[in-house]
């Protein structure tokens, strides 16, 4: 653990944006955002940090939505234990058919604008998205340490964070636009480890997908049967997740019969799907070729597992 909180501690920053609102119609929104930053040749920051894919809504066009989705959201609330949690949910309401859902687990800055906005980006695809709350109701991280504070004990106690992790699952099967046999997860960073996890503990999912992600596995916690089958997309100079951590990966789902996939991205790095992450020696940078490749995998992953 300590290693992992001091990689964090290196190379993140977190600040925070304003909350969404409750109901939007994004489809358009988003495609023409992406139009008009690329046409501009936007330039990324000079200084990218693990906790920034958080804060920003991608503006490139490997996140393909459908134009003519209109996309409507709400904040649903739910428990683990005493503690109210807060999920962002977003469906495409021009039909009232069920549908597969996909959870979006958040980086270790809590439930923010960029995870609400992958949830609303799936929903364009055709999917209920669900971004998921680790931490509990409004509470977010503001700087590294409040990062850390907040994440350290997930990390400590696995047990909790699958608890946790269970009942964002149960929250999203009881929504009537959801299609509860057809069910799977992305996650970011933290969020990858995440689901991950929930894979590991044997819950009823189609498919998870990690996004550079961390692979390393709890310690002092029976995994149970894994269920899902498993999509990780890796930067191969990824500082946070060497290639060792990687081989020990790959031994642990072949030894516990996964169906498992490992994506990596040659020369890229951390953080290589946020177009501001440009900071190599630090070890995250963004990767063009690698944010649009691992995209279109999510897509087929989905399509395969949960159409």
């Amino acid at each position: 653990m300590g290693k992992i909180a001091k990689g964090l501690h290196a190379v993140t920053r977190s600040e925070s944006l304003p909350e969404q609102t409750e109901s939007s119609t994004v489809g358009a929104r988003s495609a023409a955002i992406a139009r008009e930053a690329c046409s501009q040749n936007i330039q990324p920051s000079p200084l990218a940090l693990l906790d920034s894919l958080s804060l920003l809504r991608f503006a490139c066009p490997h996140f393909e939505t459908k134009e003519s989705t209109d996309v409507a959201t709400r904040k649903i609330e739910y428990r683990e234990g005493d503690t109210i949690f807060e999920g962002h949910m977003a469906w495409d309401d021009s039909t009232s058919e069920p549908r597969p859902a996909v959870l979006v687990s958040h980086a270790w800055g809590g439930r923010d604008d960029f995870s609400c906005e992958r949830a609303e980006d799936l929903a364009a695809l055709g999917y209920v998205g669900f971004a998921l709350d680790v931490y509990g109701k409004g509470i977010r991280g503001g700087s590294v340490e409040e990062n850390q504070a907040l994440m350290t004990p997930m990390l400590e106690d696995r047990a909790l964070l699958r608890r946790r992790l269970a009942a964002a699952l149960a929250c999203i099967r009881e929504q009537s636009e959801v299609n509860a046999r057809r069910i799977a997860a992305i996650g970011y960073c933290f969020g990858g480890l995440c689901v991950l996890d929930m894979a590991r503990s044997g819950a009823d999912l189609r498919g998870v997908v990690s996004f550079h992600g961390l692979l390393s596995g709890p310690e002092g916690i029976a995994n149970r049967q894994i269920n899902s089958k498993i999509l990780v997309l890796h930067g191969h100079d990824d500082p946070m997740v060497p290639p060792d951590q990687v081989l020990t990966f790959e031994q642990e789902m072949t030894a516990a019969g996964a169906d498992w996939q490992l994506h990596a991205y040659g020369h890229t790095q951390h953080s290589f799907t946020n177009p501001e992450a440009n900071n190599p020696d630090l070890g995250a940078a963004y990767q063009p070729d690698a944010a649009r490749r691992s995209w279109a995998s999510m897509q087929a992953f989905l399509g395969e597992v949960l159409d």
